[in-house]
C-alpha cells in the first residue's frame, strides 16, 4: 500500500508539473525594442484573443456630437460618421493614414496604416466597407507610413528589408468578395526599413527617410524617381544633416523670390530642422538649419498653403520639460532666415504627434487628447484657437503615447479621416 500510495503521489505530481509548463509556453510575448522617441511598441501578435481596449467589433455608424459626447468620446464641432475598429481589420495597431480618391469614378478611400500592414477602406457610403489588407513586406512592425503618387500607393515601414511596396489602387475599384487579401504590384528593395515616405506629386519623386542611420545617406533622405510609377529608379540623396524622422517636399511658390520654382526639402532631424534645395537632385544645396527653445525631438512639421509659415511639433518636449501640447510656428518669409513667430500651447498635456494644414486650419494628430483642429487664421498676428476637438481616447489626456496617430483632410467629401493606435480608423464630419 505505501508503495501504491507513492507511485499516485509521483502520476499527481508529474501531471501538475506537465500544466505548469503548458501554462508558461503560452504566455504572450512582448516587443521591448524602443523607436528613436523612447516609445516601447506593443507586441505583433496579428490578432489577440482580446482587444487594446474596448472599441465595438462591429463597424460603428453615425453618431452626432450631443451635448459633448458622441456615444463613448468626447467632442466639440466634430460628429463622429463612422468607426472601423481594429478587430474589423485583423490588427493590434494603428499607424499612418492618407487617403485617394479614384479620378473615374469619384469614390473616396482610406489607406489605413496598421502593425501588420496596410487596410483599404471605401469610406465613400454612409457605412464604409473594408476592401481588404495588403500585408506587410516582411515583419509586422509599429511604424508605417503611406503615400499616393496618382493611382499608387507607396508603403514603407520600419521593418528590416521591407523596401517599398508599390500598389495599384485602380484595382480597388472590382473587389468582388472583400475582404481580400491583396499583393504589393511592385517591391522597391534599394532601401530596407524606413520610418516614412514623402511625395512630391509636381516633380514625381517619392523621398523615403528614416532609413538605416548607417547607410549611404546616414538615415536621411533618399531621392526615387516614380515618373513611371512602377519602376523606381533611385538617384542620390541627402545625408548630410543625418537622420530625417519626418519631411515636406514643395515646389516652392512662397514669399522668398530667391527660391521661387525650387524644389524645397524641409525635414524633422530630431534636433534640429533643416532646409535644402532638392532641385538638382545630383547636387542638392543646404540652405539653413535651425533650432529653438527646449529641443526635445523634433518630430514634423506643415507649411501653410502661402509657404510663408511653418508649424512644427516635438514629439518629446511635452515629457521632458512638462509643456502641454506645443506647436512652434516659423516665419519662413526669408527662406535663409527663418525665425521663431510664435508658440502655441493646447489645454492638455498630452504630446502632439502629426498635424497637416487644409486653408486657415491646422489638423493636428493630438495622441490621447485626440484630433485638435486650430484656427489659423489670423497666424500672422499670433492669433491661434482651437475651434473644435474629437477624442478617440477618452480614458485620459495625460502625456502617453496612445490615441490618435495622424489625421488626413484632404477629400474633397468634407470626411476627415483618423487613425487611432489603439482603435482604428475613425471618419469625422464636421458638426452642422
Amino acid at each position: 500500500m505505501p508503495l501504491l500510495r507513492n507511485l499516485t503521489r509521483y502520476i499527481l505530481l508529474a501531471i501538475l508539473a506537465f500544466f505548469i509548463a503548458c501554462s508558461s509556453d503560452n504566455e504572450a510575448e512582448t516587443n521591448d525594442t524602443p523607436n528613436d522617441t523612447g516609445f516601447t511598441p506593443p507586441a505583433d501578435d496579428d490578432m489577440p484573443e482580446d482587444p487594446p481596449q474596448d472599441p465595438p467589433m462591429n463597424i460603428m455608424g453615425f453618431t452626432p456630437c450631443d451635448n459633448g459626447m458622441a456615444g463613448d468620446f468626447p467632442c466639440n464641432g466634430f460628429d463622429l460618421a463612422a468607426l472601423v475598429p481594429l478587430q474589423v481589420m485583423k490588427a493590434t495597431a494603428g499607424n499612418d493614414i492618407w487617403g485617394w480618391t479614384d479620378p473615374d469614378t469619384g469614390r473616396e478611400y482610406a489607406l489605413v496604416g496598421l502593425n501588420n500592414g496596410t487596410a483599404f477602406v471605401d469610406v465613400t457610403d454612409e457605412i464604409p466597407l473594408y476592401l481588404g489588407k495588403l500585408p506587410t513586406a516582411t515583419n509586422s512592425s509599429t511604424w508605417r507610413d503611406i503615400k499616393v503618387f496618382g493611382n499608387y500607393a507607396y508603403v514603407v515601414a520600419e521593418s528590416a528589408n521591407h523596401g517599398m511596396q508599390i500598389f495599384d489602387l485602380t484595382r480597388l475599384r472590382n473587389v468582388s468578395n472583400p475582404p481580400e487579401t491583396f499583393t504589393a504590384d511592385e517591391r522597391y528593395t534599394s532601401i530596407g526599413t524606413a520610418h516614412n515616405i514623402v511625395i512630391n506629386e509636381n516633380s514625381a519623386f517619392a523621398y523615403p527617410v528614416g532609413t538605416a542611420r548607417n547607410d549611404v545617406f546616414n538615415g536621411g533622405v533618399h531621392f526615387v524617381d516614380i515618373q513611371n510609377p512602377m519602376n523606381p529608379t533611385g538617384i542620390g540623396g541627402y545625408g548630410v544633416n543625418g537622420y530625417t524622422h519626418d519631411a515636406q517636399v514643395l515646389l516652392y511658390s512662397g514669399p522668398d523670390p530667391d527660391y521661387a520654382g525650387r524644389e524645397i526639402f524641409i525635414g524633422a532631424n530630431e534636433d534640429l530642422i533643416a532646409i535644402v534645395d532638392i532641385t538638382d537632385k545630383s547636387n542638392p544645396s543646404e540652405i539653413t538649419t535651425l533650432d529653438y527653445p527646449q529641443v526635445a525631438y523634433t518630430h514634423q512639421g506643415w507649411f501653410t498653403e502661402d509657404q510663408r509659415y511653418y508649424l512644427l511639433g516635438d514629439e518629446l518636449d511635452e515629457t521632458r520639460f512638462g509643456f502641454n501640447s506645443r506647436t512652434l510656428v516659423f516665419d519662413c518669409t526669408d527662406l535663409d532666415n527663418p525665425v521663431l513667430h510664435t508658440t502655441y500651447i493646447g489645454p492638455t498635456t498630452a504630446i502632439d504627434h502629426n498635424g497637416y494644414v487644409l486653408g486657415n486650419e491646422f489638423y493636428l494628430a493630438n495622441y490621447t487628447a485626440g484630433l485638435r483642429l486650430l484656427d489659423i487664421s489670423d497666424i500672422e498676428n499670433r492669433n491661434i484657437s482651437e475651434g473644435a476637438f474629437f477624442d478617440t481616447y477618452p480614458q485620459n489626456d495625460t502625456p502617453s503615447f496612445d490615441g490618435v496617430w495622424s489625421v488626413y483632410p484632404y477629400l474633397a467629401s468634407g470626411k476627415i479621416m483618423v487613425n487611432d493606435i489603439n482603435s482604428g480608423l475613425f471618419i469625422l464630419t464636421k458638426s452642422n
